[in-house]
């Protein structure tokens, strides 16, 4: 989510979904499985600034910006207690790799993407996790006006429906995204520092260790996977129970999840369905194609705007719409949608065309087996639990 901070997947978002996410610590019940191995630090991963990793309270970089945080976000902390929260931070070669993109070469392909989520086990945990949060659905629904099939396709594209939470101390991806960002993508040291001063002032608010919480290697948290700012921003007590909880609580990332869409601008109401991302066909034109799709995933072009180019509307709405594109590979033609103003929104979350629709797509799967009564089954042929949601 961003404010969180997605990205692309790779071993099934970096962002994100984003997510992002890691092996689960909270497993759903069964067999345990082997603890993954941390990949190998590539030269492409070592890290950007070159110096020294780990031993953070002693680095000049470090204490330089602790120094600075204690003038700004984090006034009110010493030095000390900044450098003593950092000294228990570890580096992570495994964070470092895995925040990487895709090797070159590896095409976008929407319907394999959608395939991953989009599949029996997945649609199962959604039936089970909306039969047992249907009261808290329901209401986050009628206070935020986001459907509940968005807020259930939220959840399970992000974590399985708790299936995978995260196995990462926050403070050690922080750290070492913000002080050891590697090479081979743009630096985004900088997005981290300043989530890992969110984080700091997360665990005071909360009165916990910072070394206690757990989450996904970019550092998002709970069944929602929200970044540290979006927990302090977003973030609600929905259950009632005096604190939020986004890992304890699926109510409190249920509330949380429809919050931030609320806040972001979700229009309720505004269609219903998967009317938010209609299929449809390119204009045959390539000057006009091109000219729509300049936008990306932003809503600009209105009715009148996208039949003059030869696109009909499935609905008659005076909406702005997005023209997006979704490639399949290469070697198939890519997919056109039309993404309204929620669509968008969704892209608050993870900026991401194939997430969003990801995530329609699946919430608006499990309420047409939900309102059929028929649940559908895991098959021998189900694939295993991925780690994350990044197109």
């Amino acid at each position: 989510m961003l404010s969180r901070f997605h990205v692309p997947v790779r071993s099934a978002l970096v962002w994100a979904l984003t997510v992002a996410l890691a092996q689960p610590v909270m497993a759903a019940p069964g067999k345990k499985k082997a603890p993954r191995k941390a990949p190998t630090l590539t030269a492409a991963a070592a890290p950007v600034h070159g110096s020294r990793t780990g031993h953070y309270e002693q680095r000049r970089d470090v204490r330089a910006w602790a120094h600075a945080q204690v003038a700004g976000p984090l006034n009110g902390w010493t030095e000390a207690e900044v450098l003593a929260q950092l000294g228990q931070a570890r580096y992570q070669a495994s964070v470092a790799q895995l925040i990487l993109p895709p090797a070159v070469g590896q095409a976008k392909d929407w319907g394999a993407y959608r395939d991953r989520f989009i599949e029996p086990k997945r649609l199962q945990a959604g039936l089970a996790f909306w039969a047992q949060h249907e009261a808290a659905l329901a209401r986050a629904e009628q206070q935020t006006g986001v459907p509940a099939s968005v807020v259930v396709g939220i959840i399970g594209v992000e974590t399985f429906y708790g299936q995978i939470l995260g196995r990462y101390r926050v403070l050690d991806a922080l750290a070492t995204l913000a002080f050891d960002f590697p090479v081979g993508r743009s630096n985004r040291s900088g997005f981290f520092r300043d989530e890992l001063s969110e984080f700091l002032r997360l665990s005071r608010e909360t009165g916990r260790d910072p070394a206690e919480f757990r989450g996904s290697f970019a550092g998002a948290m709970g069944w929602g996977q929200f970044m540290p700012s979006s927990w302090r921003t977003y973030a609600v007590d929905f259950d009632g129970d005096g604190q939020v909880d986004l890992r304890g609580s699926p109510v409190d990332a249920i509330g949380s999840v429809a919050h931030f869409l609320q806040k972001h601008g979700w229009q309720r109401g505004l269609v219903s369905h998967l009317a938010w991302a209609w299929p449809a066909e390119a204009p045959p034109d390539a000057h006009a194609l091109a000219r729509l799709l300049e936008p990306d995933i932003e809503p600009r072009w209105s009715a009148d705007e996208l039949q003059s180019a030869g696109i009909s509307l499935p609905l008659p709405t005076p909406t702005p719409w997005a023209l997006v594109k979704l490639d399949n590979g290469g070697a198939k033609p890519p997919t056109y949608v039309l993404g309204s103003p929620n669509f968008y929104v969704l892209t608050r979350y993870n900026r991401s065309a194939y997430y969003a629709l990801a995530v329609a797509t699946l919430g608006e799967r499990i309420a047409q087996l939900r309102n059929a009564g028929q649940p559908e089954r895991p098959s021998e042929g189900s694939g295993p639990v991925r780690e994350d949601p990044r197109p």
